[in-house]
């Protein structure tokens, strides 16, 4: 290959790269909110985020649950958070996943327990955030070869698929042992994998456009906007 080709397949794969690149950060978030109860917290109150993880066949990602925890507590209206996993070592075994609490009548019970009682207050726990869902790849389409050969390496092709991270967060009032709402979020993306010469994956940002919008929701929500 001369350079003359070089040079033109070079301005042909950036002139694709921008293209797929516009594409790949077009994602599309939606958030829809329940409120069944009032909210409002004081300074020395806190929240805490945890993830659900009691089902067989998927487990809510401790990275995307420590993301809306850390954006929660940041920013505008920022609320001071306990880490997870600072709350569910404080509460052995009671957080725990096959243990934790479903309903919020089971959280009354467990407040029951002098132990339980006295580490929320130590705490300052007033609302507990349940984090439930996934991110989900579908739609894959296309295929990539790669080859060796004496004048080097490389890879040819095109590779697409969609990613869906759905999400729900369910606020209990630890006060008033009460569920105050749901917020749900719902984001999808568009992924592509072009190679020429070399892959170059544009990956599009679901589960952290969906942390984002999420955790702004939730710092909303909880100070009673």
């Amino acid at each position: 290959m001369n350079l003359y080709s070089l040079s033109k397949l070079s301005g042909i794969r950036r002139l694709l790269l921008a293209m797929l690149a516009l594409l790949a950060s077009c994602t599309s978030t939606t958030i829809d909110e329940f409120r069944q109860g009032e909210t409002g917290i004081g300074s020395a109150e806190t929240v805490v985020v945890l993830g659900r993880r009691q089902a067989s066949d998927y487990e809510t990602r401790a990275e995307f649950v420590s993301c809306v925890g850390e954006r929660m507590g940041r920013g505008e209206n920022a609320l001071q958070i306990v880490p997870e996993q600072e709350f569910v070592d404080a509460m052995f075994p009671w957080f725990e996943p096959r243990t934790a609490p479903l309903r919020t009548r089971d959280l009354e019970r467990l407040m029951a327990e002098n132990m339980v009682a006295e580490k929320m207050l130590d705490f300052g726990v007033r609302y507990i955030v349940w984090l439930d869902g996934h991110t989900e790849t579908t739609d894959r389409s296309g295929s990539i070869s790669c080859t060796i050969g004496p004048g080097g390496a490389g890879c040819f092709g095109f590779g697409s698929w969609e990613d869906d991270a759905n999400f729900d967060a369910r606020i209990w009032d630890v006060a008033s042992m009460t569920s105050v709402g749901t917020i749900s979020t719902d984001a999808t993306g568009q992924s592509y994998l072009p190679a020429l010469i070399i892959p170059i994956p544009l990956i599009a940002r679901v589960e952290a456009n969906a942390c984002s919008r999420l955790a702004d929701q939730l710092k909303s929500f909880v100070n009673g906007s």
